[in-house]
């Protein structure tokens, strides 16, 4: 190849020829000699004549340069020539491995990364090679194949970036059984990863390496910290280089249920730091509302984080046994608890078999010693379900028979009589001090102050299972606070008063700080084992590479104890999860995870974002050249004088005028007898071109179901343009609805409003199972009110039990389709008494123009090649059951738009019956 600038020719011998140009300059140029002049008298009888034909003894410069730029076009053409041609093309003819981390760090360049491999597959078509597409978070199970290009076009569009990162381990077992010679281009999504580098050097084992990367810092969320006043988000970045401004976003709905940015923070990422935490100071019920963070302008997973319910406000039931005056308030069991749980926690108080039956999340006795049996054996059941008693010890609890010989369910350890008095005349000693909490205690960590000293308290009677149980302790070893499981629950006992009779602690800030740990007033932020031990988690949304929360659709559960240390990979995806008794999520950035730019080896070459794909050149030159032609062509004409005379510019004028217009008539005509020679099922056609394929899967399978069971035998369905179709071919239109569809132009709309006024259907589908405000809190919901603002819809209603929908052909109460859950709109009827005897109401027998629900029929409708469903709806028998209340709500659909409320009509069967005299 010859390279020119930003041009290069395949063929530059062919450019020869444009050497020949001046000589055929002259050539056309060059005139016969001038005729000699004789006089001949005839020559008089020709006086009056007029040439119809005119010859030019000279052609005019500018039509020889005419003929000189169509020349060389066509040279130019001939000699191969391509824009932004690859200068590094070696013309190898080894396999192409295209391996790409198709993680979630690749998602915000995503588009780029596909041009690339976009431009790899015309690079390899060009050398005629054979090309495997490998991501790295999609391994095949029968490892990499070797196709055409032409083969992996059509699949492009189904490779998306993973919301988790590669498995280099899994990736090497695929590399293992590759060809001899293989040359490999590394779509890198710029991240350091355990095994990357032994990757690298199978891959080099195979042949030469080139690595693709962009110039995009990789950003990331990492995991939410509690604070006393609101939460902190670690802020992560691989590129550690200048200083660099990013906002942080807090969404979550207001009061009224609709989705909102919360809170917004700036901060700047100061050079050479790869971390930075952004405090969100929130009141505890903003915080409980908040459903996600993220970073502004990020569209990947890692950029994302979702909260779950250790955000939320916990609840908790102080037990009120008597209370003195208003002068002893500080005196109170209460007061200190009160004030520590103040704007942290929703706080009930009441008698205790009042708060059981309000299930709060933890339940304080102070200093309550006897219980009766009916409250004892309602606790036991509240603790095995999850709670958490805290208790603390007092007069009546150190003076009482609890727990002195035998365990007690509703305490943690077993207790010696009387308890301790420390630091008076009668007293073992000096107060004590709280000794450094063990690494194994969840204060760990906590400071303690000086001034916190303990007076008196319970004791403890040695067990073997004390040590196991003791959380906190004095700084002799006796015990301060111990905990016991019970069920799914736990008991917690302090062994001190919770006011300030036996101790400072509640008059210090480490008071309030050890409620935080024992999750009184904040649910745990740090899953352990025990805290999911024996639940099944199961997925409920899940997050792709972009960010995007989908439906998990039948996704397995994941066992409780794996959840607590799992990492985002394909079996178990970020998103969020549900378990026994709360909601749980699953991000990318794991705790302990950084993020860390890839340092390749000098050896490897990398290659940035090129200015432009190969294009060639030689169709536009060809097509440049025969206009030429062509305007030649007519100069001539009109240079001799044909051209009006010969009325060849009609002619011209006329093919090139009719030729369009018969190619337009002939595809409206081929449109309209296929739309009209048998019924057809339509959808409209939003663009999306996976959505589009699943609306003509699912009639697809709707028409078969039709013929099955009915006399309507349908023809394969049609896709509605709606700016350039005919709609009055089609009794009723199916349209889904998508956030990111056009808007249909006014044209359209006038078709729309015509087609409604005149007896057609229109099926919306928000496939949201949420249509409640048609939709109004969902974005496809949102979407739908901008598409129908325009639309002559009347006024609509909930589908009344006796409509006729309901009992077309198949009688039904719902009408369920991917969604199980829904409602269903359709215009609302005239108000009307139900005659007496008679099923439903006397009714107009106009169809409703308009039907509006969420649940996503297509899908469930949607069949294969082989007649299997396309998508899974539900699980198991109850799934089947599911699709086939789909079905029937289909055909009684299609019923009711092609006979209208034809059942309607036997409210006048009595009076009917009464003129014929029967």
């Amino acid at each position: 190849m010859w390279i020119l600038g930003p041009i290069g020719f395949t063929a530059p011998w062919v450019l020869l020829g444009l050497l020949a140009l001046p000589i055929l300059w002259l050539l056309l140029r060059a005139v016969p000699p001038a005729p000699i002049r004789r006089r001949f008298p005839g020559v008089a009888l020709l006086l009056g004549l007029k040439d119809e034909e005119v010859e030019a003894d000279r052609t005019p410069w500018w039509l020889l340069l005419l003929r000189m730029v169509a020349v060389a076009a066509l040279i130019l053409a001939f000699a191969g020539p391509v824009l932004n041609p690859r200068v590094e093309r070696g013309g190898s003819s080894d396999p192409l491995l295209v391996l790409l981390d198709a993680s979630w760090a690749s998602a915000p360049d995503w588009s780029q990364r596909m041009g690339r491999v976009e431009q790899a597959l015309d690079e390899a078509e060009a050398d005629g090679r054979t090309v495997c597409i490998l991501p790295a978070t999609d391994l095949p199970t029968e490892g990499c194949t070797f196709l055409a290009p032409a083969d992996w076009r059509p699949r492009l569009a189904g490779i998306t970036p993973a919301p988790f990162a590669p498995d280099m381990e899994a990736l090497s077992g695929v590399i293992s059984v590759m060809p001899t010679a293989v040359e490999t281009l590394w779509l890198s999504d710029g991240l350091a990863r355990a095994g990357r580098e032994d990757v690298l050097a199978d891959l080099e084992s195979f042949g030469p390496v080139s690595v693709f990367e962009t110039a995009r810092d990789v950003m990331a969320l990492g995991p939410l910290e509690l604070t006393d006043t609101g939460i902190s988000v670690p802020v992560l970045r691989a590129d550690a280089g200048g200083e660099r401004d990013v906002v942080i976003l807090a969404h979550g709905p207001d009061p009224a249920g609709v989705p909102r940015v919360l809170d917004r923070r700036e901060v700047t990422l100061p050079s050479g730091e790869t971390r930075v935490t952004v405090p969100f100071d929130l009141p505890p019920e903003l915080r409980a509302r908040v459903t996600r963070f993220e970073i502004e302008g990020q569209t990947s997973a890692g950029a994302k984080r979702l909260t779950d319910d250790s955000l939320k406000r916990r609840e908790v039931g102080l037990v009120v046994v008597r209370e003195g005056g208003e002068g002893l308030q500080l005196l109170s069991q209460l007061h200190y608890l009160r004030a520590a749980l103040a704007d942290k926690a929703d706080v009930i108080e009441g008698a205790l078999p009042d708060l059981i039956m309000a299930n709060p999340d933890v339940i304080v006795l102070a200093d309550v010693a006897q219980l009766s049996g009916g409250e004892v054996a309602d606790l036991l059941d509240w603790l095995n379900d999850g709670g958490m008693l805290l208790r603390f010890a007092g007069p009546n609890l150190a003076g009482s028979d609890v727990a002195r010989d035998e365990d007690d369910p509703l305490m943690p350890v077993r207790l010696r009589a009387g308890g301790r008095t420390l630091g008076g005349a009668m007293s073992w000693g000096e107060p004590k001090r709280l000794r450094p909490f063990a690494e194994t205690s969840p204060f760990y960590g906590l400071p303690v102050p000086e001034d916190v000293e303990i007076n008196a308290q319970v004791m403890a009677q040695p067990d073997p299972e004390l040590a196991n149980r003791v959380i906190a302790t004095l700084e002799d070893g006796t015990p301060l606070v111990t905990r016991k499981p019970m069920g799914q629950g736990q008991v917690v006992l302090f062994h001190v008063t919770a006011n300030a009779e036996w101790s400072t602690l509640p008059l210090s800030g480490l008071f309030v700080e050890m409620l935080d740990r024992l999750a009184v007033t904040s649910r745990a932020a740090v899953l352990e084992v025990d805290d999911l031990a024996g639940q099944s988690l199961q997925p409920v949304r899940v997050m792709d590479g972009f960010g995007r929360l989908n439906e998990a659709a039948a996704m397995p559960p994941v066992a409780g104890e794996e959840f607590v240390t799992a990492h985002a990979t394909k079996a178990t995806p970020p998103g969020l999860y549900q378990g026994r008794d709360s909601l749980r999520a699953l991000n990318v950035m794991a705790e302990g995870d950084t993020l860390a730019q890839m340092r390749w080896p000098s050896d490897v070459t990398l290659l940035g974002v090129e200015a432009g794909r190969e294009r060639p050149l030689a169709p536009f030159l060809l097509t440049l050249a025969l206009a030429l032609l062509g305007a030649d062509l007519l100069a001539s004409l009109w240079l001799s004088g044909r051209l009006f005379g010969a009325r060849a510019l009609p002619v011209l004028l006329c093919a090139m005028l009719i030729a369009p217009v018969a190619k337009a008539q002939e595809l409206d005509d081929d449109f309209a007898l296929r739309a009209s020679s048998e019924l057809a099922l339509a959808y409209v056609e939003t663009g999306d071109a996976a959505l589009d394929r699943i609306s003509e899967a699912g009639l697809a399978g709707l028409s078969d179901v039709l013929t099955m069971r009915t006399s309507v035998e349908p023809a394969p369905p049609i896709g509605i343009n709606l700016e350039t179709d005919p709609l009055g071919f089609f009794p009723m239109l199916y349209w889904p609805v998508t956030a990111s569809q056009p808007t249909p132009s006014a044209t359209a709309y006038t078709k729309l409003n015509a087609y409604l006024r005149t007896g057609g259907v229109i099926l919306f589908d928000t496939r949201d199972a949420d249509v409640a405000g048609f939709g109004a809190a969902t974005p496809n919901g949102t979407k739908l009110q901008a598409l129908a603002a325009s639309l002559d819809i009347p006024a609509l209603e909930q589908i009344p039990e006796d409509h006729v929908l309901n009992r077309a052909f198949y009688l039904l109460r719902e009408f369920p389709g991917r969604h199980a859950d829904g409602t269903l709109w359709v215009e609302a009827a005239p108000d009307s008494e139900q005659a007496e005897g008679m099923p439903f109401r006397n009714l107009n027998d106009n169809v409703t123009p308009v039907i509006i629900g969420g649940g996503d029929w297509a899908s469930a409708w949607a069949l294969d090649e082989t007649g299997f469903p396309l998508l899974p709806v539900g699980r198991g028998l109850s799934g089947e059951r599911q699709r086939e209340l789909s079905y029937r709500f289909g055909v009684n659909l299609v019923i009711y738009v092609l006979t209208g409320n034809y059942k309607s009509d036997q409210v006048h069967v009595p009076a009917l019956l009464d003129r014929l005299g029967q």
